[in-house]
């Protein structure tokens, strides 16, 4: 039976916000356009990153380390967070850059607003591994949550960006495996399409403020290693759906990525999975994970949150609290 697709509008924009989406337009847009997407230029771009866009998590909040063959994560705890769930986040970054560094002062957050730990993953990304190399260790993380005692149905999956991808893949790979599904899904600017055409054709790819919507055809083939024909269950949107927790989509209404999020949310009703999708006007590409730059990143972080903390209360007791 289809369910219903709860599509909520936020009209409201800020001073800043209006000057953080010119300053991108203006300064980044033009760098990410013309960035060479070759493998010096991928790790010229991570020794970058590495080097200018690490960020502290808030006082309030911990940052514990774990170590994977092959990889690694880090436990981020709130101050209030209780270890009775947890959010398994999966960081942006087009496959390429970025990792729990960039994004901890948001997870932080999602964990404060959401009530549990988060575990962020540093997967491995191009040009050390194509996308099932990514897919692998944000399942091998979800497997470890579950040895841990984890209840799947207290464990929320959230990423941004290329995470956004992660989240509901990992989430259908599970399913597959026969895995446990976890108790919801939550993606922001999702990238959940590898077919580039709606994308380029759509106006938001001239309204993007910094992500070129030419950039996506040469990422795709590095993704999956030059094939000719790009498998279309690769993307999530084309793979069945109805196995998955319900899902919040939160999207700027003017990204590149906004037809992403519509076409998901569509099939996911379609498939019977409740889905909540957020499109929010004036706001940028991933804009939540800039909290702290202006007030609409804090106040979806905050819906992340309640969205998690309803997930969580929907659960049924874990068979460890019921023994």
């Amino acid at each position: 039976m289809a369910a219903k697709v709860v599509v909520q509008l936020r009209t409201e924009v800020s001073r800043e916000a209006r000057m953080a989406h010119l300053l991108a337009q203006m300064f980044v847009k033009p760098v990410v356009a013309t960035w060479p997407m070759t493998s010096w230029g991928i790790r010229v771009a991570n020794f970058l990153e590495r080097a200018l866009l690490q960020r502290p998590a808030p006082r309030w909040a911990t940052v514990e380390p774990v170590l994977f063959d092959g990889f690694e994560a880090e436990w981020v705890r709130a101050d209030n967070a209780a270890d009775d769930g947890a959010v398994l986040y999966f960081h942006g970054g087009a496959f390429m850059v970025c990792g729990p560094g960039t994004h901890r002062p948001a997870v932080a957050r999602i964990s404060r607003a959401g009530g549990l730990p988060a575990l962020s993953v540093e997967y491995r990304q191009l040009p050390a591994a194509p996308l099932a190399g990514s897919v692998a260790d944000c399942l091998t993380a979800y497997r470890w949550l579950l040895d841990e005692g984890y209840d799947p149905q207290r464990i929320v999956f959230a990423g941004d960006s290329a995470g956004g991808q992660l989240a509901f893949t990992t989430a259908l790979r599970a399913v597959a495996e026969g895995l446990p599904r976890p108790g919801g899904l939550v993606a922001i600017s999702p990238w959940l399409d590898l077919d580039c055409e709606t994308k380029l054709t759509h106006p938001n790819s001239r309204r993007d403020a910094y992500a070129p919507a030419k950039r996506l055809r040469p990422l795709v083939k590095l993704l999956v290693e030059d094939a000719a024909a790009v498998d279309p269950l690769l993307s999530p949107v084309n793979c069945d759906l109805s196995a998955l927790p319900p899902a919040l989509l939160i999207a700027a209404e003017g990204e590149m990525l906004r037809c992403d999020s519509e076409l998901m949310a569509e099939r996911l009703a379609a498939a019977g999975v409740p889905c909540v999708l957020q499109l929010w006007e004036g706001q940028m590409h991933a804009f939540p994970i800039m909290v702290g730059l202006f007030p609409e990143a804090g106040q979806a972080i905050r819906e992340v949150g309640a969205f998690v903390r309803r997930r969580v209360a929907a659960s049924v007791p874990s068979l460890r609290e019921a023994s």
